[in-house]
């Protein structure tokens, strides 16, 4: 089976109107990127919160299309109910392939920690000495390509939390959970307001061996205070539970954080303190890691 793609180009004024006229036209999918292709990509990051972030001054919309349609007619449908005149595109034939072969080829194993590999289910771990999370691209976030997962993979490989029970709050994939696991936590728990992320996560503990619990926060059990807490999140939900983290956390437990961009670290260390003060424990990419241990009173 084959479809048409149309490319169309515009600029950020009219790129969100095309795109969601071409939607509800009856497009099978609609992608927006910029037309700098090629060019040095500035990345950047919003959450929710936030001012909604600015597109690109030139962008490109990606249409695809039954191979039966007319395109061109269907385009001047579109342009006529929007009263705009057809942007500068072009029409090309996409062909069938093996999407399953060709997505998976484009993951690799990922050395994301000293000693640690993430390793899709496809592929033979590259170094079997080493510790090895068996995780494929799925539903939920957390795959160990994002920096914000690469800096708590670092930060627990480097503080094994061994014999000890933690909480991974917002786990995704479970990713987070399941390092702890390997690297010897007793209880690892993790909670997300996903459902899909909740199952995601406990098969992705069953493919692992490890013996992990996930829990959506209303269903989240009354547990004694945990060892240490890892979240990676954004910054305004980590603001936000900062209190319910702290009263997750015994005194003399150690917190980790991320999610959050290097100008919101200071946002942030005043959201838990005093009650625990962080410091930078790494950086990536724009993205900070920060760690401290809850006071004893």
């Amino acid at each position: 089976m084959s479809w048409t793609c149309l490319t169309l180009q515009t600029d950020r004024d009219h790129a969100e109107l095309w795109s969601d006229a071409l939607s509800a036209q009856g497009a099978l999918a609609v992608t927006l990127s910029s037309q700098a292709t090629g060019a040095e990509e500035v990345p950047v990051f919003g959450e929710p919160g936030c001012p909604e972030m600015p597109l690109w001054p030139h962008c490109q919309i990606e249409v695809l299309l039954p191979m039966d349609w007319d395109a061109s007619s269907w385009l001047k449908q579109v342009s006529t109910s929007l009263d705009q005149p057809v942007p500068p595109h072009r029409s090309e034939i996409v062909a069938d392939q093996d999407w399953v072969r060709l997505t998976q080829s484009q993951f690799d194993p990922i050395p994301a920690a000293p000693g640690l590999w993430i390793v899709p289910t496809w592929h033979e771990p590259p170094d079997p000495s080493a510790l090895n999370l068996r995780l494929d691209p799925g539903q939920a976030f957390g795959t160990g390509s994002h920096p914000t997962t690469r800096l708590c993979l670092e930060w627990l490989t480097a503080h094994p939390p061994r014999m000890q029970r933690v909480l991974d709050y917002g786990c995704g994939s479970g990713i987070l959970t399941i390092a702890a696991g390997l690297l010897g936590t007793t209880q690892p728990i993790g909670v997300d307001i996903d459902p899909v992320a909740v199952q995601t996560a406990c098969d992705n503990a069953t493919l692992n061996g490890v013996s992990a619990s996930f829990y959506e926060p209303d269903s989240f059990p009354d547990f004694p205070p945990f060892d240490g807490v890892i979240a990676n999140i954004l910054t305004n939900p980590l603001v936000v539970l900062a209190p319910l983290l702290l009263n997750q956390l015994k005194a003399g437990g150690w917190l980790t954080l991320s999610g959050i961009l290097s100008s919101q670290v200071e946002r942030i260390q005043n959201a838990y303190a005093p009650d625990c003060f962080l410091s930078i424990a790494g950086e990536r990419e724009g993205w900070v890691c920060l760690s401290g241990v809850k006071q004893v009173y």
